[in-house]
């Protein structure tokens, strides 16, 4: 193993150890979702993956 795949190993985990309390902190503060929310989001999903089915069903 040489040096740059060590430097990048050490990298990794203290990016890992630096972020953690700043994401616990913002998983525990942000809004949480209401019913109109998840509709709003699953409404567009729905519509990509019923798209892709139809592109591959024209390719078929």
């Amino acid at each position: 193993m040489d040096w740059l795949k060590i430097g990048s190993a050490l990298f990794l985990v203290a990016m890992m150890v630096l972020i953690f309390p700043q994401m616990r902190k913002a998983v525990k503060t942000a809004p949480k979702g209401t019913a109109k929310d998840w509709q709003a989001f699953l409404l567009p999903v729905i519509g990509v993956v019923l798209f892709v089915i139809l592109l591959i069903a024209m390719v078929r």
